[in-house]
């Protein structure tokens, strides 16, 4: 468990209801079984309604960059709001994780928007430019246009690990713009200091081994998209996450190291303070990717409520039948905030 407790004025408003501690069955027990049943497909299989509801939807942002989605509508009008999905880094809106959640979610009347991150799921050809996290202003945007299409119908945004970590930039972000209709933040095992977690991933050979397959498939794609502008061979060799980032940097960014690179998306220390909407952030002290002493040391606002559980890995917290326990602390949270009743 943390060492230390998150520095805070004061509680969360108390209407919020309180979410009873996650605790696994034995067998499930182990942090990193939790992480990889988190992106596991066999999760997802079954009838899922929200996929069978679901329209492919192309946004073009402020900036001109375009990022693929799908929305998922419920078949009869209703209260309950959208709520909005963010994958983590080298996920997609097909991720297991997202696909289960946005079941859960659609199961019990919310509308669900799917937003692919720039170069993520099959979305590689629709920009020039590749992804870096520090693009925050492309993402904002399309989650505000995806608030004003709900014409003041209540919306919620949810986000894993590297989404977790855009999802809080974009809560702090409307401190100074708000979102029209935007009600709670939440985000689960989020990304706070990217350096660590860096160093995090690379220390462990079947996390690192899992995020270097996919990620040199991902500049592949790109790479055969746009052939006179990419050359990724130099990369494909690399086998530490640290060093292909500070290749990649070097050759096609305006950085000139990586730890410049993660400390213009990190959240920590102050970097929450300024979060004036209503907020979530789950993360395990087991987490294997992020350090639970990144919590221990940020300041938080007096509208986020921190919930830090002894066990769930990395996206996991999953129980006996594999099924998210944030899932129905979303579904609490998000009622409350849309105003609706109590079920």
């Amino acid at each position: 468990m943390p060492t230390g407790n998150p520095r805070r004025k004061r509680p969360m408003d108390s209407a919020i209801p309180e979410a009873v501690p996650f605790v696994p069955p034995l067998f499930l027990k182990p942090a990193m079984l939790q992480t990889f049943l988190a992106s596991a497909s066999l999760r997802a299989w079954g009838n899922n309604p929200m996929l069978d509801a679901a329209r492919k939807v192309v946004l073009t942002t402020d900036q001109g960059v375009r990022l693929l989605g799908f929305i998922s509508r419920q078949p009869r009008p209703h209260n309950r709001g959208m709520v909005i999905l963010l994958h983590g880094w080298e996920g997609s809106a097909n991720s297991t994780y997202v696909l289960t959640t946005g079941r859960f979610l659609f199961n019990r009347g919310y509308d669900v928007f799917r937003l692919n991150f720039r170069d993520h799921g099959p979305s590689h050809h629709l920009n020039p430019g590749i992804f870096y996290a520090v693009l925050l202003d492309e993402v904002f945007d399309a989650v505000r246009q995806v608030a004003a299409k709900e014409h003041g119908r209540p919306v919620f945004l949810a986000g894993f690990s590297l989404g977790g970590n855009f999802a809080l930039r974009i809560a702090r972000k409307c401190a100074q713009r708000p979102i029209f209709g935007l009600k709670h933040v939440f985000a689960v095992s989020p990304v706070i200091d990217p350096d660590k977690a860096t160093d995090r991933i690379d220390g462990n050979r079947f996390i690192l081994g899992y995020f270097l397959k996919k990620w040199r498939r991902s500049l592949g794609i790109k790479q055969r998209c746009f052939p006179a502008r990419y050359d990724f061979s130099h990369l494909m060799k690399v086998d530490t996450i640290r060093e292909m980032t500070e290749r990649l940097l070097v050759r096609y960014s305006a950085y000139d190291s990586a730890k410049a690179y993660f400390r213009d998306y990190s959240l920590r220390g102050d970097g929450l303070h300024e979060i004036r909407l209503p907020t979530t952030i789950v993360t395990a002290a087991d987490d294997p990717i992020i350090p639970i002493e990144d919590f221990c040391r940020l300041a938080v606002s007096d509208t986020t409520r921190l919930l830090v559980q002894p066990h769930g890995g990395h996206n996991g917290f999953l129980g006996w039948q594999l099924t998210g326990w944030y899932e129905p602390v979303m579904d609490a949270t998000f009622k409350n905030g849309s105003g609706t009743t109590m079920t």
